[in-house]
């Protein structure tokens, strides 16, 4: 096929009329073009009084040479996924991938596709079960170690907006939606420029993922945690699960996720080498979607063909950067804790990203300096001090601590919420976030959202809320490996982003991806 770029519809126009504006760009008749595809889908909100949805299009025709010679069309360039060529080297035990988020699900997936009958080791429960965990915890502040938004079926990316967009380019990220689709995500994250799937269809994706991995042969272990590893001439041969038992292993994907933080302390105990990485802290902000939506589309801000709106913003003071994380148009902010008397927050979105608020991160880089040793765990160190803070400020009971944007930027407890409303729960207190966080932390968030305010109307608004404390963005650490993936234990695979190689689902299952296809190209299937 060939490719179409700038083809352009009204706001009030059905996509049905893309045939018609197609063939008006091209200067063809309609009944020229045989098939067409929408390859990418985006909004032009840069002249407010002229919003526009942008296409570029995959189209066969009866005029392609006609097309590609004037330079009217582009020969497409989506390639189909081929699996690699499998080696010959015959393994002694079917390969363990432990954990089941983005990185090891579609490790999983594409191992059991090529007849690998992967195991799945999971720490957590299965996603129905995991539900009901979290909603107790939400509800009834008991909380589940294993059994949490970050550690079960499906990972943190469970518990979110299922956001897919990503900054990495590689044509793995082509299979991991086709594959979501497959599955049962709706077909236009195919195409729209950010997709996501929302938290309520994700889960039930997740599921079906697990029961085809099933069916080809594979196999979860729920409730299953990596507790030691055992290693014999500087090479895996067994791990050992829940402190009790022994799997003999040859190959041990590590899909840890970025909260297995005592997996990751055993792992340094076992001379696997770790180092210190940067990463991000700092609060969720929420603010009416309304007054989003009206600084992003002006007089349409209401258009359900727009639905809500969200936002990228970015502050650079001096060698700090401030940016926007994990936009959730019409959600919420959720408790995101897996350890005892913390507080962590995240954003959820659904589907239909319906609610009154959006909600994001507002972060800030941490680097290494800013560590208190030169130990490869201080980071999480770092993390814990303030997800014990935030517990401290809330009551010591999982509230979360929350402050107004007017009280945070003059430095005040805050005494009354304005129009902007908490989503967190179980409960929030009201206190000074500010005066308790870092100072360098606090004051590049004030100067952030000031300068932020300059670019989105409201976004600095005396009622816009801030909730504490969000720690978990990525990893603060990473286990080495080489350029075969392999740690320098032979037979472990570091991958994803706990490990310290991805940041969201979409690179993390492109990780995994690559994971499974360098296991493959050594070693024999099981078939």
């Amino acid at each position: 096929m060939i490719r179409v770029n700038e083809v352009n519809l009204k706001l009030d126009e059905s996509e049905d009329r893309l045939k018609y504006r197609i063939g008006k760009k091209l200067n063809i008749r309609p009944e020229d073009i045989l098939e067409y595809r929408i390859v990418k889908k985006s909004v032009d909100a840069r002249k407010k009084d002229n919003i526009k949805f942008v296409y570029a299009v995959d189209i066969k025709t009866i005029k392609d040479e006609y097309l590609l010679k004037s330079k009217k069309a582009v020969p497409s360039n989506i390639v189909e996924y081929e699996y690699v060529k499998m080696g010959m080297e015959q393994l002694n035990h079917r390969p363990v991938i432990v954990g089941s988020g983005p990185c090891g699900m579609f490790c999983a997936l594409t191992l059991a596709q090529m007849g690998y009958k992967p195991i799945i080791i999971e720490r957590g429960k299965d996603v129905d079960e995991r539900i009901k965990d979290v909603e107790d915890f939400w509800k009834n502040r008991n909380l589940n170690i294993n059994s949490n938004v970050q550690f079960g079926e499906g990972g943190a990316g469970t518990f979110s907006d299922g956001k897919l967009t990503t900054q990495i380019k590689n044509t793995r990220c082509q299979k991991v939606l086709q594959e979501f689709v497959a599955f049962g995500a709706p077909k236009e994250i195919l195409y729209n420029s950010k997709p996501h799937i929302g938290t309520d269809i994700i889960r039930d994706v997740i599921k079906n993922i697990r029961i085809y991995i099933q069916q080809l042969g594979g196999e979860f272990r729920f409730n299953t945690t990596l507790t030691d590893i055992k290693v014999e001439e500087n090479k895996i041969v067994a791990i050992e699960l829940n402190n009790q038992t022994w799997l003999p292993t040859d190959i041990c994907v590590l899909a840890l996720g970025h909260s297995a933080r005592d997996t990751f302390e055993m792992l340094h105990k076992s001379n696997i080498r770790i180092e210190q990485k940067p990463f991000a802290m700092g609060v969720r902000i929420e603010h009416l979607q309304e007054w989003i939506n009206k600084s992003q589309y002006g007089d349409f801000y209401d258009n359900p063909n727009l639905g809500a709106s969200e936002y990228k913003v970015t502050y650079n003071k001096g060698d700090r950067s401030v940016y926007s994380f994990c936009v959730c148009p019409g959600g919420f902010v959720v408790a995101s804790t897996s350890e005892k008397d913390m507080v962590v927050t995240n954003g959820m979105s659904l589907h239909k990203r319906d609610g009154v608020n959006v909600n994001s991160a507002i972060l800030v880089n941490i680097t290494p300096d800013d560590f208190e040793s030169n130990n490869p765990l201080a980071g999480i160190r770092l993390q814990q001090q303030l997800e014990r803070l935030a517990y401290d400020l809330g009551g010591e009971n999982y509230n979360a601590p929350v402050q107004t944007v007017g009280d945070f930027l003059q430095n005040k407890p805050t005494t009354e919420i304005g129009v902007v409303k908490p989503t967190y729960k179980p409960d929030v207190t009201k206190t000074n976030i500010r005066e308790s966080l870092p100072k360098f932390m606090a004051d590049s968030i004030a100067d952030a959202i000031n300068y932020f305010g300059t670019k989105i109307e409201k976004f600095n608004h005396p009622d816009a809320l801030i909730t504490g404390i969000e720690t978990r963005s990525s990893s603060p650490i990473r286990i080495l490996r080489d350029k075969q993936y392999q740690s320098n234990i032979e037979g472990i695979y570091p991958a994803g982003e706990g490990a310290g190689y991805a940041g969201g689902i979409t690179s993390s299952a492109v990780d995994g991806i690559q994971a499974a296809e360098i296991i493959a190209q050594k070693y024999a299937n099981l078939k």
